[in-house]
């Protein structure tokens, strides 16, 4: 039975690029794979044909000889010499497996990679997380601080390998070093873990006293930290190399800092603003004055209260507030709200001032009050239907 064209088995004009060649392979051979349909001959046939297709269109020098002569260029004698599939034309079962480990990778757990690559080299060590509690004043200013951190440090007896000094680390003789296996069922390889070095490469016959043969150890590191002004609640600050130690030699993973701020009893803060809420005596919100209220760098200022001040009010004192991050010291802004403070305990001479004061009060002295007692009655003449004289309405 003669084959079909290596475009029409891919679905794809001939002349597609590589990358719609490539992404045509992996909806086929998904579809196709022997995983996804067991026991089906029909299925194994189109996904051999699939691979045996993308192996040449994905290839140049293969596809530029099948562009000029067709399948002939893949048969005996007919001339595409190295580049031809086997003694007999056809591709063989590793052909199509290492076809599918190029294009997957890792989603059939394999690796990734080419065969042979080498799995047991220097890995990276893990990151750290630290959390640290600041004051607000504290991150306002910035804060040098020293910490310490359980980390693993590399074994300073054996250098990191494991082996006990005077002694070698031995290559595994079952994967030569790779770390990794291979077994071929068909056409299929499967890849998985050395089981006799675990997946290392190589073993240690006499393992280091101090590390157990395992390259690295535990202990507290005292490390500097230098928390910047203006940091906020819940931010995160990276220390490169100041994690985990690697294995085999590898970089160090990073120390993550995270910042909790704590609450303040006077201030709240607001991104790089402050807010503050200041008392004000009766009579100061009345007749006008002046409070002092505290500033977040440990200074106090002095605030003009205006006559006839009402509680809620703010007054804004610019970069009075937090420190800006990275901004070579801008700050952001302070408010003030004032809330009036009514006097409590009083004796029968004050009593007796606040009611002649009542009583002399004239109209506008309240407007406030005068405007909702004024909304009021007109609520309650809606709700009762009377007009002004006091008339029920019909």
């Amino acid at each position: 039975m003669s084959k079909r064209d290596y475009y029409e088995v891919l679905g794809v004009e001939k002349g597609a690029d590589a990358k719609a060649i490539k992404s045509a392979y992996r909806k086929l051979a998904m579809k196709y794979h022997p995983d996804q349909n067991p026991d089906d001959a029909e299925a194994e046939a189109k996904f051999k044909e699939v691979g045996e297709a993308y192996s040449v269109l994905s290839d140049e020098q293969k596809r530029s000889a099948y562009d000029r002569m067709g399948h002939a260029a893949f048969q005996q004698g007919g001339g595409a010499g190295a580049g031809g599939f086997g003694a007999r034309g056809g591709a063989s079962a590793a052909d199509f497996a290492d076809i599918f480990e190029q294009v997957f990778g890792d989603a059939f757990g394999m690796g990734g990679g080419r065969r042979g690559g080498r799995r047991n080299g220097p890995a990276r060590g893990s990151d750290l997380r630290y959390d640290m509690d600041i004051t607000l004043e504290e991150a306002f200013h910035g804060k040098d601080a020293t910490i310490q951190v359980p980390t693993t440090v590399s074994c300073d007896h054996c250098g990191g390998d494991g082996a006990e000094p005077g002694t070698s680390v031995t290559t595994c003789e079952t994967c030569s070093g790779v770390g990794r296996i291979r077994r071929t069922q068909g056409f299929f390889t499967m890849e998985q873990t050395c089981p006799t070095c675990g997946g290392r490469g190589s073993y240690v016959e006499t393992p280091c006293t101090k590390c157990d043969g395992v390259g690295n150890v535990r202990e507290r590191r005292e490390l500097r930290v230098q928390i910047p002004p203006g940091v906020e609640d819940g931010m995160r600050i990276r220390l490169a190399g100041e994690g985990e130690a690697g294995s085999r030699g590898g970089p160090r993973g990073d120390l993550y800092i995270f910042v909790s701020v704590r609450g303040h009893e006077i201030f709240e803060r607001d991104g790089p603003n402050l807010y503050c809420r200041a008392p004000v005596p009766m009579t100061t919100a009345a007749l006008g004055g002046t409070i002092e209220a505290p500033t977040i760098d440990g200074g106090k200022v002095s605030i003009k209260v205006p006559e006839g001040t009402q509680t809620g009010e703010r007054m804004r004192l610019r970069q009075k507030g937090m420190a800006r991050l990275n901004t070579g010291g801008a700050r952001g802004d302070m408010y003030v709200e004032f809330f009036v403070e009514t006097p409590r305990r009083m004796t029968d001479r004050q009593k007796e001032l606040l009611e002649e004061f009542c009583e002399i009060s004239g109209d506008g002295c309240h407007p406030e009050s005068d405007g909702f007692l004024g909304k009021v009655k007109r609520f309650w003449e809606d709700v009762r239907g009377e007009d002004d004289d006091g008339r029920r309405t019909q």
